[in-house]
């Protein structure tokens, strides 16, 4: 850790970050900070930068253009001190297959002069629930254990930063909501998180967020501002016949956008729309049993509505 770490607001701090691959611009113009201990999300579909912003922030890919630093320390010319103080969990399931959770651990503490011993006390309510099948190799485990074991190894040297690259894909709600609370847990402890995710759901806790589509933040605040700046009228609807529901509803010139929300469908209407009128016109085109509420806006919704902005 940098000396000055008290002096700075910020503890990862991105300017102009671009990166091309080929003819296809994966990020543009970034610009970000991260303060300490909060947990900032980046979120985003597949295909946005998320990933390859997280491999630049953690030395292990080139910008094309702009700077970024952790701590203080530039990612180009002070890469290997990056990597001492930082936490990083891939997307994709990294740790050695063969070898045990046990093993696994001991080899990652080993490669930063630690002990599982000397900072036990950051892993042990994550470690406890892996700790019964510790002689199993890591390629057995389940998605949720991978998960555990991956955190345990990044936490293990006492990071000042966690990067966490989609860390609940492919595993079960159980177990995306046991990490989630994991990571408040680290957050109380004054670990600095950012992570990436296109779960919209797992936004809301995050301290604050950042919204990418196609390389580029189209807004960044505390999730509850966004929420709260949704400009639209938004009602939720559902008749019988789901399956031509959509296709009738952007047929409607009051109607301004239509997208599916699970079982539902979230519409934004014009002012002065009412919910009769659109009932009567749903029956003229052969609903029945039609359900129309006002919700209010999810993080999913603010997104949708900044991609529309956005085209």
């Amino acid at each position: 850790m940098t000396e000055n770490n008290n002096q700075q607001q910020s503890i990862i701090s991105c300017q102009l970050i671009n990166k091309s691959y080929g003819n296809i611009q994966a990020l543009k113009n970034l610009s970000f900070d991260v303060n300490w201990g909060e947990i900032y999300g980046i979120i985003g579909p597949d295909g946005a930068g998320k990933t390859t912003l997280f491999r630049i922030l953690t030395t292990l890919m080139l910008a094309d253009s702009g700077t970024a630093t952790v701590d203080g320390l530039d990612v180009v010319k002070d890469y290997s001190k990056i990597r001492n103080i930082i936490g990083y969990m891939p997307g994709k399931f990294s740790l050695y297959q063969d070898l045990t959770i046990e093993e696994n651990l001991k080899f990652f503490a080993t490669v930063f002069h630690t002990t599982i011993e000397e900072n036990y006390h950051l892993i042990e309510d994550i470690y406890r629930q892996i700790e019964p099948f510790k002689h199993r190799r890591a390629g057995k485990l389940s998605g949720g254990m991978k998960q555990k074991l991956a955190l345990c190894c990044a936490l293990i040297h006492k990071p000042t930063a966690l990067f966490l690259d989609e860390p609940t894909t492919g595993v079960d709600p159980v177990s995306r909501k046991e990490f989630w609370e994991m990571l408040m847990k680290l957050k109380a402890q004054g670990i600095t998180i950012l992570v990436s995710t296109p779960y919209m759901d797992e936004a809301t806790l995050c301290d604050r967020i950042a919204l990418i589509l196609n390389g580029e933040f189209m807004q960044v605040d505390a999730p509850q501002n966004i929420i709260a700046g949704f400009p639209e009228v938004l009602w939720s609807v559902q008749t019988n016949n789901m399956h031509s529901l959509l296709k009738d509803l952007r047929k409607h010139h009051s109607v301004k956008t239509s997208f599916s929300f699970g079982e539902t469908f979230h519409i934004t209407v014009e002012n002065g729309f009412a919910f009769e009128e659109l009932n009567v016109f749903l029956k003229n085109n052969g609903h029945s049993d039609i359900e129309i509420q006002s919700i209010q806006p999810t993080v999913e919704d603010c997104f949708m509505q900044l991609t529309i902005n956005n085209e």
